[in-house]
């Protein structure tokens, strides 16, 4: 087996990670994991330059209510025009996470991007199987397009962003978006996303006991999320690797890590992306594996922030 080579800066970390998680509790696990991410990064400073508020919207037909957080940048007051807006999907493997796991992280989004952000707090897996939590965040993008004006939001200049689960929901959405002739998106950020429920890539097979995330998580969060779609006819809203027609989606920003059992995925969809026409920004950080960026003060880590955020401001044409 080929050393794996972590980035020095991030190797404190690995200690403090589980490597199979154990969803057989659905609500302990999510507790633990809030409980772990707070170990993990310590008092984080309040977010700084950006108010939000929460709202309850109307799902998708049939739905329940869905919440949201809009975050906007302070003296954004819309007298300069309307800003960007970004529909955004925290991540959690289908199954866990909520409006406060991302919630420094999406702030700081707004921030950067000068933009209006929309986190949706999406019903999870495996209460809710595929669709659910995609429909949520469908009817958030069409809420947040429909409701642009009073928003401040361009419409013509709105993304779709998300990382691990949540990049995979945010591909679908942008698949969505196109098949159904829907809002219109400009860029979708697609960080670490979790792609493919068919678990075949050299990646995924060989990262077994990579902290965070590896193969055996994968097989849960896949199995939770499908339900029984799990070993059919599987939607390429689900699992976006299977879509066949990639033409006409919005450009993407994709990024990957090394030691990440999700690698080759993000890597295959980007390429086949633009083997389609759909221009894209790919950039594989090497010694990290899934999560890593938890250590916000490694160099790598650092630089993957930049520059996505970088991607995300021109996509957005700030």
């Amino acid at each position: 087996m080929t050393e794996r080579r972590y980035d020095p800066e991030i190797l404190p970390l690995i200690p403090m990670l589980p490597v199979e998680a154990d969803w057989s509790d659905m609500p302990a696990a999510r507790a633990e994991m809030v409980e772990m991410i707070g170990s993990m990064v310590g008092a984080m400073p309040a977010p700084q330059g950006v108010g939000w508020d929460d709202r309850w919207i109307p799902g998708p037909t049939g739905a329940p209510e869905v919440g949201v957080r809009v975050y906007r940048p302070d003296g954004a007051d819309g007298a300069d025009g309307a800003l960007p807006g970004v529909l955004y999907i925290h991540g959690g493997g289908f199954c866990v996470g909520d409006l406060e796991t991302e919630h420094l992280g999406i702030a700081q989004t707004a921030v950067a991007a000068d933009a209006v952000v929309v986190s949706v707090d999406y019903r999870l897996a495996p209460e809710h199987p595929f669709p659910s939590g995609i429909e949520d965040c469908y009817a958030a993008l069409a809420w947040m397009t429909k409701n642009a004006s009073e928003l401040g939001i361009d419409a013509e200049r709105v993304a779709v962003m998300g990382g691990s689960a949540g990049g995979g929901l945010a591909a679908g959405v942008a698949l969505m978006a196109r098949d159904r002739s829907g809002p219109s998106l400009c860029f979708q950020v697609l960080n670490i996303p979790e792609l493919d429920d068919r678990l075949e890539t050299p990646s995924m097979k060989q990262f077994t006991d990579t902290p965070l995330w590896n193969r055996p998580n994968a097989i849960v969060s896949w199995r939770y999320y499908l339900g029984e779609m799990l070993g059919g006819d599987v939607s390429p809203y689900a699992a976006p690797a299977r879509a066949e027609d990639l033409r006409g989606l919005p450009p993407a920003y994709i990024s990957t890590m090394e030691y990440d059992p999700l690698r080759d995925e993000g890597l295959v969809y980007a390429m086949r992306l633009l083997e389609q026409g759909v221009s894209v920004e790919l950039h594989q950080f090497p010694g990290t594996f899934h999560g890593s960026s938890l250590i916000r003060d490694a160099e790598v880590s650092r630089r993957s922030s930049e520059e996505m955020m970088a991607a995300l401001r021109r996509g957005l044409r700030v």
